[in-house]
């Protein structure tokens, strides 16, 4: 018997039984979209995850800076100093792809009655083109020439009222009126003598400090997004490395310059040392790995890694448990698919009698019962999924992510592959909730079957 007159007869037989067919394709309609919604909300949840830590730490990069840390003994190691050559050893590693030096600086920010403390963080062009910054006015800074600063988008929310030192972001709810763009920023590199001068006089034994020189400096662009929306990079200032080093030696002079390491003799050295490196690795996988190696040669790194790792494994095995808990209802309507399947033998008796009268082969017997039980998982799991996708729609309109664990986006995305996935799921689990109805009418005594009629 061909295969074209397997189908027919597969869906002419569960077509005269309309109401039965109905019935068990619901049931296997129920148990797809259980699965796929419970595999949906899973996998929502785990990508929310993902997207949230992205904000807040890069999941590829690995962070290496000038502070000791201690040895296996407990003795604390020697500093090491972050230079060139060390970017170029890091560089060479396998699995990095990339080695970007910070040097960051703490200053203090005027303008008008407002000040803020500010971590000024000098990068090379190839760094700052790494964080990908979302530019909301102007631009990055640029090579060369003079010192600009790029603000982050939650930068004014530091800014207090210097006489009342009141903070009216935090206190209450408004933004200071400074435009980053237009409004004059005075920049206090010399944040030491800036409070000295202001204590000075209040205590006759201690000496009258002649306050620092404050710098007009420009503002080259402020990133895009709302004061009050964080993001790993919103609360951070900008500039160009090689512009800041300038600054800073113009500032200090041959004065030791503050975080930076200096000679026994309290002088410091000709070059500038980096705070810290920023190593980017091609995968994540790779990461934990690197990390522990970079700690081994005596390295300060750190990395997210491995807490992001335990957070995936967590969040796959939510996403199993809820994608078991939907196999519940497809078990379920597996066991009616077996049902209707041998009502169907019972009723159609006769019929298999007839055909292994006339010498149908009774694999092809065995084939038309398996057919008709793969159709309804067929039919169920289309039907499924157009009911998972508008579960789906509803369940994200009602609750979406950040409602439920303070996540982003929706709550339940369905992959690309689970729809397929489903389907194929549905059809075999059909087929195989047939197969013993099917054997039964493949040994199925034609004599007797004719007899019984």
């Amino acid at each position: 018997m061909k295969l074209s007159d397997l189908l027919l007869m597969s869906i002419s037989n569960l077509w005269k039984r309309k109401l039965r067919t109905v019935l068990t394709v619901l049931g296997v309609v129920i148990g797809i979209t259980s699965i796929v919604v419970m595999m949906a909300l899973g996998n929502g949840l785990k990508e929310s995850m993902m997207e949230s830590i992205s904000n807040y730490s890069s999941i590829t990069q690995i962070t290496v800076n000038s502070e000791r840390s201690w040895n296996s003994d407990g003795k604390q190691q020697e500093e090491i100093r972050l230079d060139d050559a060390l970017v170029q050893e890091l560089f060479s590693m396998e699995h990095v792809v990339g080695v970007y030096p910070k040097l960051t600086v703490s200053v203090l920010a005027k303008s008008g009655k407002y000040i803020s403390w500010m971590n000024l963080c000098g990068m090379t062009q190839e760094g700052l083109a790494s964080l990908k910054l979302p530019v909301g006015q102007g631009e990055l800074p640029k090579e060369g020439g003079e010192l600009t600063l790029f603000y982050g988008s939650s930068v004014l929310t530091d800014f207090y009222i210097e006489k009342t030192g009141i903070y009216p972001y935090w206190e209450k709810q408004e933004v200071p009126d400074i435009d980053l763009m237009e409004s004059p920023i005075f920049i206090i590199f010399d944040t030491d003598a800036y409070w000295s001068s202001k204590n000075s006089g209040s205590d006759p034994d201690t000496p009258v400090t002649k306050a620092p020189k404050k710098y007009l400096v420009k503002t080259s662009g402020v990133m895009e997004g709302e004061p009050g929306e964080w993001t790993m990079n919103s609360s951070n200032v900008y500039c160009d490395m090689e512009a800041l080093k300038i600054q800073l030696k113009r500032v200090f002079k041959k004065n030791p310059i503050p975080g930076q390491p200096t000679r026994k003799n309290g002088k410091p050295y000709n070059e500038l040392f980096y705070t810290e490196l920023v190593v980017q690795v091609d995968e994540m996988e790779n990461v934990q790995a690197l990390t522990t190696m970079l700690q081994d040669q005596g390295y300060n790194a750190y990395s997210d890694a491995e807490w992001i790792q335990s957070q995936t494994e967590q969040m796959n095995t939510i996403q199993l448990v809820l994608g078991a808990i939907g196999a519940v209802s497809l078990l379920v309507a597996a066991i009616g698919i077996t049902n209707t399947m041998m009502m169907s033998i019972y009723e159609r008796t006769k019929e298999i009698g007839v055909m292994k009268v006339l010498g149908c082969d009774i694999r092809n017997i065995q084939a038309l019962f398996l057919m008709e039980a793969g159709f309804i998982g067929f039919i169920g799991g289309i039907v499924g999924i157009i009911f998972s996708y508008g579960l789906s729609i509803v369940i994200n309109s009602l609750l979406g992510a950040s409602q439920v664990m303070g996540m982003t986006g929706d709550i339940c995305r369905i992959p690309g592959w689970l729809p397929l996935l489903a389907v194929l799921f549905a059809i075999v689990i059909g087929m195989i909730a047939g197969f013993l109805p099917s054997l039964r009418a493949m040994r199925l005594s034609p004599l007797a079957a004719i007899r019984n009629e």
